[in-house]
């Protein structure tokens, strides 16, 4: 099989020698141990990688990548990202998922070192090489920023959850490039990326070499890569194309809110409260007799005083329309959130609810 040996902190792996990174006395499921087992896995006679999906959208389940599909999505993004053995990248994503996977497989094929570090909310701590490429997710980058602004590190891609305006802006002063990933398991990592900082920010996602888009007549992002996967994958993205290469994300064709004949994305219309509410806070609806559905606006925090839900009401009409205007308010005081860290809406909604009665 190619790509059978990774430089993986200056070491030479392969198939006969990965075993040195087995910890007997640290748990299998430890960021070292995930590590020795995916190579494990990689160096056997299957073609297929297990790997699970996020359950982001849906109960997590486990599915077989083939090992063929994951070096070409390697070869895709070491070419655009121009990595090659003369480059030095950073791991600092758990290997028991698909993006800290992605990495090792990046390292495999394209041959350069790849330094392992401890997954955690600023991995850049105490980090003192030049690093030309790694992944991070929106969380490692909030908590990471300051660190970021001293460090060598040329290029970094986030993924995993949305980048939110909010970030967005805090990351302005850092000098690495950033972006944006667009993908899901079932791609292997990234197939769209969207540069969120310097000169070449932009609005909108542009796909890789080899891929091509199209809407459904849900108004969805289809994608086809011939070199990842047969066939069309059909996603619930609502999206809107900016000619045959790019896209604006708009949000999940299942979150859409139909409230008086309008469709409203609370994805949108959460970006324009950013800045406005500190804490954290989530559109969703409720039944209504003459709209079916009205939006609310749930808010992490105890509840507001008379004289601070107007003040907030206030805010609030001077940057939505009419139709992304809350109708109702619920606060909790400490949302319910998956291991994760992402907020279960479902769950949250129904507890501020009771709390309101």
């Amino acid at each position: 099989m190619k790509n059978d040996t990774i430089l993986l902190n200056g070491i030479v792996y392969n198939k006969d020698n990965f075993h040195q990174l087995h910890i007997p006395n640290e748990p299998e499921t430890s960021w070292q141990n995930s590590i020795y087992h995916f190579l494990q896995n990689w160096f056997d006679d299957s073609d297929f990688i297990l790997a699970q999906t996020s359950g982001s959208t849906g109960q997590p389940k486990e599915i077989r990548l083939p090992k063929l599909a994951m070096r070409n999505s390697a070869k895709m993004t070491n070419q655009y990202f121009e990595l090659d053995a003369n480059k030095t990248a950073l791991l600092c994503l758990p290997a028991s998922y698909i993006a800290g996977k992605m990495m090792l497989v990046r390292a495999l094929v394209g041959g350069f070192n790849l330094i392992a570090v401890e997954p955690k909310a600023n991995p850049f701590e105490g980090l003192h090489l030049h690093i030309d490429f790694t992944a991070i997710t929106p969380y490692q980058l909030m908590h990471s920023v300051e660190s970021l602004k001293v460090k060598d590190i040329r290029k970094i891609i986030v993924g995993g959850s949305p980048v939110t305006a909010k970030l967005e802006k805090l990351s302005e002063s850092v000098p690495a490039e950033l972006s944006e990933t667009y993908g899901m398991t079932e791609t292997s990592s990234h197939i769209a990326l969207r540069r969120f900082n310097g000169s070449e920010k932009s609005d909108h996602f542009t796909v890789l070499g080899g891929v091509s888009i199209r809407q459904d007549e849900r108004e969805c992002l289809v994608i086809k890569v011939p070199h990842l996967f047969e066939g069309e994958i059909n996603t619930n993205d609502m999206v809107e194309l900016v000619g045959t290469k790019s896209f604006r994300w708009l949000g999940r064709v299942d979150s859409v809110i139909n409230s008086g004949g309008v469709k409203i994305h609370p994805e949108q219309v959460e970006k324009k409260l950013e800045g406005i509410i500190r804490s954290n806070y989530f559109i969703s609806f409720l039944p209504d007799e003459k709209l079916d559905n009205q939006i609310i606006l749930v808010v992490e925090s105890e509840k507001y005083s008379l004289q601070q839900l107007d003040d907030l009401k206030v805010e609030l009409n001077s940057v939505l329309n009419r139709f992304e205007v809350p109708k109702e308010f619920f606060f909790l005081p400490v949302f319910v959130y998956s291991a994760g860290n992402k907020i279960l809406r479902k769950e949250t909604l129904a507890k501020a609810i009771l709390l309101s009665v």
